[in-house]
């Protein structure tokens, strides 16, 4: 298994279970947006989406560059592709366990029946 540096895990998976940040990313996933952008579709205020934006940042999910007054911000998969591969290693763990269970379970099942 690759390693992962679980601090960034859990900044990764926090930034990820709210709502409104999954959609910021989403609308960055089509490309670069200002603040004020990303800010409109959503129902709060700017220093309310400017707090969600900031965990996003700690995450490392998005970076931010400044141009004068205008604050562009980027996706950055890189760690949703950790978290990926992270649940990909347990998806598979699970899978073969599961498949080990059945395997026994037939065989039980194969030695109950009456020839």
């Amino acid at each position: 298994m690759v390693n992962y540096s679980p601090e960034h895990l859990n900044l990764t998976f926090a930034a990820l279970a709210d709502p409104t940040r999954r959609r910021i990313l989403e609308e960055l996933s089509t490309g670069d947006r200002c603040v004020t952008d990303l800010a409109k579709p959503h129902a709060m205020s700017l220093p309310a989406v400017s707090k969600h934006l900031k965990v996003l940042e700690s995450a490392g999910l998005i970076s931010r560059t400044k141009d004068g007054r205008t604050h562009s911000l980027k996706l950055e998969p890189e760690p949703m592709r950790q978290a990926q591969q992270w649940i990909e290693h347990y998806r598979r763990f699970w899978e073969e366990s599961f498949d080990r269970l059945d395997d026994y379970l037939t065989k039980l099942q194969s030695k109950d029946q009456p020839e």
